[in-house]
């Protein structure tokens, strides 16, 4: 093991309390840039932010990793000099640049600046990365259509220069961020970080007769070669775009999210330098949960590379929203898995709850990110230890006001406190040393029929990607799919394990859990609990459980 190269987690950083965040939960090194110069113009980081950011990272050992990957104009050339200046001051770990113009500016300016090349370069090849390496470059960011073998292929010719690649997140259609539809659809220019995300735009098909009319016509082996192919953007009506495409659905640019976790021993066997999470615009529990699953991972793969399975990680990854996972070009080529076809929205069965803003002496105050009910279960994440914790609540006291109420609404930002006394079950020194502040609290979410059952077609097709799913069991996964769109949005599906209102229990023993810790009924399943550990779930049927609960004159089936 120690002939090869210990591969570091890259995470994204698009605010100073997303890199907070990042480093809490893993991460060894961040990136981060300003809006103007790097490619992300929602950023939240000013030149200030920067130096504060730099500043915190180094102080928890961490490497921080500068932005500067647009394409630029004449009019971004002005900046360039106020720029570099800045970023000398505060001595980031790396600049990463695509342009040849701003990399000869950078190097000439500031020699001592590590400079990267960014994956807007299109570096698929070693020879590509030799002449970077020529230039000066220290780390080529590889483009995401390499394939792993081509990866392992480029380790093996280049074993000098640091070598980056692509492990999660957002895919887009175009050839590495070469796209020129969001220019032409709003005037937004993809490669100077202002895209409008028009290949996950909804379009509609139509066909033209060839004697002009245009209608929607049911496609058949006999009538295909009478039409020409049309798009219709659901805000452009009228304005119709020659195209070409099948029966497979409107969302017809729309790729799933890159997850390389089935394959990441792949990356870490050959000693990939780093190892890339895309995400600066997600939210700080994408961070969190994202760089937690991938720290276990990698660590758990060093340990022991003859023992590791991927899944555990995955449970963890399903947990925050995604487009349905794909290991995209791994294997050399898309297939039709790797793409939506008829959804572009992110879905999880989990959802942000909160954070830890502080840890008093007998409470942790938290700050609310989602509406919270009387019952509701929440799943405080560590970011060191590996079990997680669980909690149910009956009532919020808002801090600011006192009061003490049955739900409360994230809109006005509340903070509520949640006094020690209510964890039963855990001590109260580990919890003020276990979840710090910034520590991320989650809850399960109600999903519609139609949700749930996008869920088990994505799985069912992410099975069939990675060679071992059934084209049969995905087959009916999308004939449900299909009979549940016609559910109406407000139909809400019941947890397996119920999360809502204050009857039934999930059977987990939750801290708190008054049902579970209190009622005869349940007397077997807590000496069961008592060998597991918190939070593991019994061998015995939720909805089982939940009904049980429900009718407590009946035994629990236990």
């Amino acid at each position: 093991m120690e002939s090869i190269k210990k591969s570091e987690l890259l995470m994204p950083a698009g605010s100073l309390a997303k890199l907070r965040m990042a480093v809490l939960y893993g991460a060894d090194a961040v990136y981060l840039g300003t809006p103007d110069m790097s490619l992300r113009t929602k950023s939240d980081f000013t030149l200030e932010d920067v130096v504060e950011g730099i500043e915190f990272a180094h102080a928890h050992g961490k490497k921080v990793y500068l932005t500067l990957n647009l394409f630029s104009h004449n009019k971004d050339i002005d900046k360039l000099p106020h720029y570099v200046e800045t970023v000398r001051r505060v001595k980031p770990d790396g600049l990463i640049v695509a342009d040849p113009g701003v990399f000869m500016f950078v190097k000439q300016a500031a020699p001592e600046i590590e400079l990267h090349v960014s994956t807007q370069a299109n570096v698929c090849s070693w020879q590509s990365v030799k002449f970077w390496q020529d230039q000066g470059a220290k780390l080529c960011v590889l483009g995401r259509e390499v394939s792993y073998e081509e990866l392992a292929e480029i380790r093996d010719k280049c074993p000098d220069i640091k070598l980056e690649a692509f492990v999660h997140g957002t895919m887009c259609m175009t050839y590495s961020g070469r796209c020129l539809l969001s220019n032409f659809m709003a005037e937004r220019g993809a490669n100077q970080g202002a895209c409008a995300n028009s290949c996950r735009w909804n379009y509609k098909v139509h066909l033209r007769l060839n004697d002009g009319t245009v209608k929607e016509l049911e496609l058949t082996d006999e009538n295909m070669g009478l039409f020409e192919f049309l798009l219709e953007e659901e805000h452009r009506p009228g304005d119709l775009l020659p195209i070409e495409e099948d029966e497979r659905g409107s969302y017809i640019l729309n790729s799933k999210d890159l997850c390389i976790m089935p394959k990441l021993e792949d990356y870490l066997k050959i000693g990939i330098d780093s190892l890339k999470v895309e995400g600066r615009g997600k939210s700080p529990y994408y961070v969190a949960t994202v760089a937690r699953a991938y720290r276990m991972a990698i660590d758990d793969w060093y340990a022991d590379p003859d023992g590791w399975s991927f899944e555990p990680y995955m449970d963890e990854l399903n947990k925050v929203a995604n487009r349905g996972y794909t290991y995209a070009f791994h294997e050399g080529r898309l297939t039709n898995h790797a793409h939506g076809y008829d959804h572009t929205g992110t879905l999880a069965d989990w959802e942000f709850a909160g954070t830890i803003l502080e840890v008093t002496e007998d409470a942790f105050l938290m700050e609310v990110k989602n509406k919270l009910v009387a019952g509701e279960v929440l799943e405080f994440v560590p970011p060191k230890r590996r079990e997680t914790m669980l909690l149910r609540l009956y009532e919020y006291e808002d801090i600011t006001t006192g009061k003490i109420t049955a739900s409360v609404n994230a809109g006005p930002k509340p903070v509520i406190r949640i006094p020690f006394a209510l964890f039963d079950q855990e001590d109260i020194e580990s919890l003020k040393r276990d979840f710090p502040p910034l520590t991320v609290i989650r809850k399960e979410r109600a999903l519609s029929e139609e949700e749930w059952a996008r869920l088990k077609a994505d799985t069912a097709e992410h099975r069939i990607e990675l060679g071992v799913g059934d084209e049969g069991n995905y087959a009916r996964a999308r004939e449900k799919l299909q009979d549940a769109l016609g559910a109406t949005e407000e139909k809400r599906r019941s947890f397996k394990s119920p999360r809502f209102g204050v009857e039934g229990c999930c059977g987990k023993g939750c801290n708190g859990c008054l049902v579970f810790w209190h009622d005869p009924a349940y007397g077997k399943a807590r000496e069961i609990l008592a060998k597991k550990k918190q939070g593991e779930k019994l061998e015995v049927d939720g909805m089982k459980m939940m009904d049980s609960a429900a009718r407590p004159d009946q035994s629990t089936g236990e």
